[in-house]
């Protein structure tokens, strides 16, 4: 062997070690099962409670775990663009007097934990993986500027709380249940006026304030039956749809009258 190639053997050798030596003591992954990965919208539709299920497990074989885990969930709906106006009263009118575009948000967002996000990681941690609605992006309009703002802007704690009461948007610091240190169960509630389109479901895992893993999944909702007939009339064959939708108004009020008439 030349000196070259026993040199370029040891530097191999050394770089391995170094690797062994940064290598965590433990890893973990995540294994998560979704109850249902497509949900039906009918007109009889009230909401639905999905479960997503998990385990933690080594990362290689005969691996210790850790002995206490913390786990978040983000839920995220299909994008789309909101405005959220700010009142006055002038001369005894309450009139809009400023407004911001809030671009490409998610219509539906769940923060899932087993306790407060705020008690799982630091604050740096939790604003550069967006957990939490303090920490998610919500990209607005100002001016001809596009851009985030802090979580105390007037207009951004507006559209959140608007979005809490219309259940669009929530953070549940219990929805998280671990049955043993490894096993958990997640509830995923989807309201009623849950938006169509597909969601991503986003699972973070924390130990000691830090992201050990991390692993994703995702459901649909649509319409069906009528509603779906409907929707896709409307969808694909517009000029039909209006047209068949005034014949029926022209219809209905004719026949109301015929039957109030008075004679």
């Amino acid at each position: 062997m030349t000196a070259r190639g026993a040199l370029t053997l040891a530097i191999a050798a050394a770089l391995a070690l170094a690797a062994g030596l940064t290598r965590p003591a433990m890893a973990e992954r995540l294994v998560v099962s979704l109850s249902n990965h497509r949900v039906a919208v009918t007109s009889s539709f009230t909401g639905e409670d999905l479960v997503l299920f998990g385990t933690i497990e080594p990362d290689r074989p005969r691996t210790a775990l850790r002995n206490a885990y913390d786990l978040v969930v983000t839920v995220t709906g299909p994008r789309q663009t909101l405005r959220t106006r700010r009142k006055e009263r002038v001369l005894g009118i309450w009139v809009n007097v400023d407004s911001r575009e809030f671009v490409r948000v998610p219509s539906y967002l769940g923060i899932l934990s087993n306790r407060p996000v705020t008690e799982i990681a630091p604050t740096e941690t939790l604003r550069r993986l967006q957990v939490g609605l303090n920490h998610v992006i919500l990209t607005q309009r100002i001016g001809t500027d596009f851009a985030d703002t802090v979580p105390e802007d007037p207009f951004r704690v507006a559209f959140i709380t608007l979005e809490k009461e219309g259940g669009a948007y929530q953070e549940s610091p219990t929805a998280v249940t671990f049955l043993t240190p490894t096993v958990f169960r997640v509830a995923i509630p989807l309201a009623a006026n849950a938006p169509t389109g597909n969601y991503a479901i986003d699972v973070k895992l924390f130990a000691g304030g830090n992201l050990v893993s991390r692993t994703n999944s995702a459901l649909e909702v649509i319409k069906a039956g009528f509603e779906q007939y409907v929707a896709d009339a409307a969808h694909d064959h517009g000029l039909i749809y209006g047209l068949v939708a005034a014949a029926m108004a022209l219809f209905i009020g004719w026949f109301g009258s015929v039957v109030f008439r008075r004679d």
